[in-house]
C-alpha cells in the first residue's frame, strides 16, 4: 500500500466521523426535516392552462406557510408532477410519488386521472385526496381516497333543481362528454330534474377527442329544450356554446365549475351572455380573503385565475395537509400513509382560508354550499346561492 493511497483513505474516513460528529452534536452540517406530499396536476398538454393556474395558488400557500414558520419550525415541501390530465401518465406520476418520493399524501384531480391512480394509494396506504374532480364514483374508490371538493351529487343536483323549480324550465336537454368526467355527472342531472319536476327530452354524448358538435346539437336542437345542460372539459366547452348559439340553441344554458373562468367571456364574447356555472366557493364579492386573493393574481400575473374556484381549493389544501402533519409531529407519529389518514380523520375539521369550513367524513364525500353564476354584461355575477 503506497502512502498516498493510506492518505487518502484516511483522510476520507476522517472526514465521514467529521460529519457523523456535526449531525450528532447539532453542527451546522445538520439539516432540518421537510415534510414532504405529492401533487400531481396537467402541466402540459390540453388541460394545462386550469393545471398550471392550480399549482400555482397551492405553490403560494406552501411559500406562505413556510414563511410564517413552517410546522413546528420544519419545512414543507410539495413534489409537482405532470399527468397532462391523462389516466395512464397520472400513474406513472403517482407511482414515482408513492415509491420513489415516499409521500404520505398526494394530491391530484380530473376524474380520469383520480379513478386510474386509486388503487395505487390504496395498495401502498397513501391517501389520495382529490381536489377538484367531481365524479361521484370518487366517494366508492377505496380507503385511502378522499376528497375535499365536492362531488357532482351536490352542484349538479343544485343546478338541476334550480332550473326546474327557480327558474321553471321543465324541458331539459343534457350534452355531455363521453368519459368519467361527463357520464357520471349527465346521469346525476338527468334524475335530478325528473325528481324536481322536470323532462329530459334530449340526452346527448361527444367523443372527447371531438372538435366538431354539430351532430349532438341539432338532435338538442330538435327536442326544442327550455334548457340545455353542457357537461364537458373546460378545454372544448367554449367552442360547444359557440356551435349551439351559432345553430340558433338560444335557450340557458348551464354547466358546472369547469367553465366559470374568463377565458370563456373572451372566447366567446356576447354569446356567454346569459350561460350559468355553478361554484363551490365564495368569490370575490361574498370574501374579503377571496377578493385579496383575486386581486393578488391581477397584481403578480396581470389576471385571474382559470377556474377561480379550483385554484381557491388548490390553495387551500397545503393548509390543510399542514394542519395534519402539525398534528402528527406534535405527538410523535410516524409519517406514513395510514396515520395520516388517522390523524386527518380525527381532526376531521379545517378551517381553511379561501373556502371556508371543510369537514372530513367516514363515507369520503364534503358538502358546501352552491355558488350559482351567470353572464351578465360581459361579467361573471353571482345569482344565487343554494344550501347556505
Amino acid at each position: 500500500m503506497s502512502h498516498s493511497t493510506f492518505t487518502r483513505r484516511t483522510g476520507l474516513k476522517a472526514a465521514v466521523a467529521l460529519g457523523a460528529l456535526m449531525l450528532a452534536s447539532g453542527g451546522v452540517s445538520a439539516q432540518q426535516p421537510t415534510f414532504k406530499f405529492g401533487l400531481a396536476m396537467p402541466l402540459t398538454g390540453g388541460q394545462a392552462l386550469y393545471g398550471n393556474d392550480q399549482v400555482k395558488a397551492a405553490q403560494w400557500a406552501v411559500d406562505e406557510i413556510n414563511a410564517k414558520g413552517g410546522i413546528n419550525g420544519k419545512k414543507l415541501e410539495m413534489i409537482v408532477l405532470d399527468t397532462q390530465a391523462d389516466p395512464q401518465i397520472g400513474i406513472q406520476a403517482t407511482n414515482r410519488l408513492v415509491s420513489v418520493e415516499k409521500v404520505p399524501a398526494f394530491v391530484t384531480a380530473w376524474s380520469g386521472v383520480v379513478k386510474a391512480v386509486a388503487p395505487i394509494a390504496n395498495d401502498n396506504k397513501v391517501v389520495e385526496l382529490s381536489v377538484g374532480a367531481a365524479s361521484p364514483d370518487i366517494a366508492k374508490l377505496g380507503d385511502y381516497v378522499y376528497t375535499t371538493f365536492p362531488l357532482a351529487d351536490v352542484d349538479i343536483k343544485a343546478v338541476a333543481n334550480y332550473s326546474v323549480k327557480d327558474m321553471g324550465k321543465k324541458k331539459a336537454a343534457v350534452l355531455f362528454i363521453n368519459n368519467e368526467t361527463g357520464i357520471p355527472a349527465a346521469a346525476v342531472y338527468r334524475d335530478a330534474v325528473a325528481k324536481a319536476g322536470g323532462t329530459i327530452v334530449a340526452s346527448e354524448s361527444y367523443d372527447q377527442k371531438a372538435t366538431d358538435f354539430t351532430g349532438p346539437l341539432l338532435k338538442i336542437r330538435a327536442a326544442n329544450p327550455e334548457i340545455v345542460h353542457l357537461q364537458g372539459l373546460v378545454s372544448e366547452s367554449p367552442q360547444v356554446i359557440a356551435q349551439a348559439r351559432q345553430l340558433g340553441i338560444n335557450v340557458p344554458i348551464t354547466s358546472y365549475s369547469g367553465i366559470y373562468n374568463p377565458k370563456l367571456i373572451e372566447q366567446l364574447g356576447a354569446a356567454a351572455e346569459g350561460v350559468i356555472a355553478t361554484s363551490l366557493a365564495p368569490g370575490a364579492d361574498d370574501s374579503p380573503a377571496v377578493k385579496a386573493y383575486v386581486d393578488r393574481w391581477q397584481k403578480e400575473v396581470g389576471r385571474p385565475p382559470n377556474g377561480l374556484p379550483y385554484t381557491q381549493y388548490l390553495y387551500d389544501s397545503p393548509y390543510m395537509i399542514a394542519a395534519i402533519f402539525a398534528s402528527m409531529d406534535k405527538k410523535g407519529i410516524p409519517l406514513t400513509g395510514e396515520n395520516f389518514r388517522k390523524e386527518m380523520l380525527a381532526l376531521k375539521t379545517f378551517d381553511l382560508p379561501l373556502t371556508g369550513k371543510l369537514e372530513m367524513s367516514e363515507d369520503h364525500t364534503v358538502n358546501k354550499p352552491v355558488y350559482l353564476v351567470e353572464v351578465k354584461n360581459g361579467k361573471w355575477t353571482t345569482k344565487a346561492v343554494v344550501g347556505k
